[in-house]
């Protein structure tokens, strides 16, 4: 359960070009592989089923419902992650880890009861509306309920540190993924992209029953308060928001493009822009890397100054508070520097790469005159959720609800703006909203920087608060001066 940061310490110790290279290998491999597993299983099977040869209606079905697979189901855990994790950190810090699964109970009922709930509507028009058969219909609805478990169950896994285990996780759950597919389609002769979602399901299953069983060995016992859960839920009301709205802000601009005349719609229920979805998805692919530099930074250099000032804070000379304080935001200055400088050098070098071999590989035309612009907006985003991040840390949630709101609703603004424009441009509503959303983040660290102490040490109260009637405001009375006073009455 050590953190990733501690092993890309020894790694970077080392200081050479080598070692470099291996840190930086290791800490993507450890924090993105589950997704790049995902894609590679996806392609792998549709290159030996040979999808490409199947008629285009069963090609865009099959598509559209992998999309919506992920899309909806990444939306519908957004809400509850945020509160859980806060709580399970303070569970960790506090070192009553019997809580933790109480956290596991509520929240897990609360992903399967809603998540059920919102996707049965669509289910039920798919199969009615849309005419598709009724094993299609349930084979894409239990895909996209394993795979909200399998996201729920990788965020105590992700809190733990167990990048590792998520990996081989997916590994396995992908590997049979593949291999289930050859099996259905080759021996048993199943209709092939019927067969392809299934073997999406049992993947996707396997992941959640072992990411399950693995967090169930770590924390083994159980205190049964599952009040205190739900109270968070009230008490951190504004992370709910902040990580849903960010979340939608990440395929908002998606589904402003859904609305336009160049939509595709598939049996009547799925509505998709598949140039601008392409798009989107190389985009997002060409910045990844930023949460892999940011996490790894941040473990190895910022939570220790964090560390440091809280320390001195607790039982440190002013002088000790100012100096720590003043190294912690210079550090965290530092870190969103670096975050930008490697993260443009890496984004330049894989935009070059994309714009040179991915014609060959048949992603031209309006793929990649879209690709640039959405490009640059995604570069944006990933530095700005660093900010939000960092307002986490001083628990500024409404100056993070507030970015995340500012950030969502500039973008459907821009985006819906670009739909007027020529193609090159349809990704400014996505940098529009991400720069505003990065300027507001900028100026509420700024804001917590010049008031910190006014946060640490001014923030509670001496009474207990309550309703009824005012205390006195009488604090002491002279007993000479009370008997004096008697006398004269």
């Amino acid at each position: 359960m050590a953190g990733i940061g501690v092993r890309l310490n020894r790694i970077y110790n080392k200081n050479t070009i080598t070692t470099n290279v291996f840190g930086f290998g290791y800490s993507t491999v450890i924090t993105v592989a589950p997704m790049f597993l995902v894609i590679l299983a996806v392609m792998l099977m549709q290159y030996l089923l040979g999808f490409s040869k199947l008629g285009y209606a069963s090609r865009e079905l099959y598509a559209s419902t992998v999309l919506y697979i992920f899309i909806f189901a990444l939306l519908s855990a957004s809400p509850f992650n945020a509160v859980l994790s806060k709580y399970m950190s303070d569970v960790i810090y506090w070192e009553t880890y019997e809580d933790i699964m109480p956290c596991f109970h509520i929240g897990l009922v609360m992903n399967v009861i809603i998540s059920s709930i919102l996707g049965i509507p669509f289910v039920i028009r798919e199969y009615f509306v849309g005419q598709v058969a009724l094993p299609f219909v349930l084979a894409g609805y239990l895909g996209y309920m394993t795979l909200v478990l399998v996201f729920y169950t990788m965020l105590y896994l992700s809190i733990c540190k167990d990048y590792k285990k998520i990996s081989y996780y997916f590994l396995w759950g992908m590997g049979l993924t593949v291999i289930l597919s050859l099996i259905l389609v080759k021996l048993f002769k199943v209709e092939c992209t019927f067969a392809m979602l299934v073997s999406l399901d049992a993947g996707f299953m396997l992941i959640a029953i072992l990411e399950f069983a693995k967090v169930r060995s770590y924390f083994r016992t159980n205190s049964g308060k599952y009040k205190e859960v739900l109270l968070y839920f009230k008490k951190y009301w504004q992370l709910v928001i902040t990580n849903f709205l960010y979340t939608l802000g990440l395929y908002i601009h998606n589904f402003v493009f859904w609305t336009t005349d160049m939509r595709i719609v598939v049996v009547k229920c799925f509505v998709s822009m598949m140039s601008y979805d392409m798009a989107t998805c190389l985009a997002m692919f060409t910045n990844i890397s930023a949460t892999v530099i940011f996490i790894s930074r941040v473990e190895m250099y910022f939570h220790e100054r964090y560390k440091l000032y809280s320390e001195a804070v607790i039982g440190g000379r002013k002088m000790d508070i100012e100096e720590s304080k003043h190294r912690m935001f210079s550090q965290l200055s530092e870190e969103l520097l670096n975050l930008v400088r490697i993260q443009f050098i890496v984004s330049v070098v894989v935009f070059l790469l994309a714009v040179i071999f991915l014609p060959r590989f048949g992603y031209g035309g309006l793929v990649m005159q879209i690709y640039p612009c959405l490009a640059a907006g995604y570069f944006i985003l990933f530095v700005m959720y660093a900010e939000i991040i960092f307002l986490y840390y001083y628990n500024d949630f409404d100056g993070a609800l507030i970015t995340a709101l500012v950030f969502c609703a500039a973008t459907v603004i821009g985006a819906w703006f670009s739909t007027f424009l020529s193609p090159i441009w349809y990704g400014t509503g996505l940098v529009i909203g991400s720069t505003i959303g990065f300027i507001t983040a900028y100026f509420r660290i700024r804001h917590i920087e010049r008031t910190l102490d006014i946060h640490i040490f001014c923030k509670g109260s001496l009474m207990k608060k309550g309703e009824g009637k005012k205390p006195s405001n009488l604090v002491y009375t002279n007993p000479a001066y009370a008997k004096k006073k008697g006398g004269e009455k």
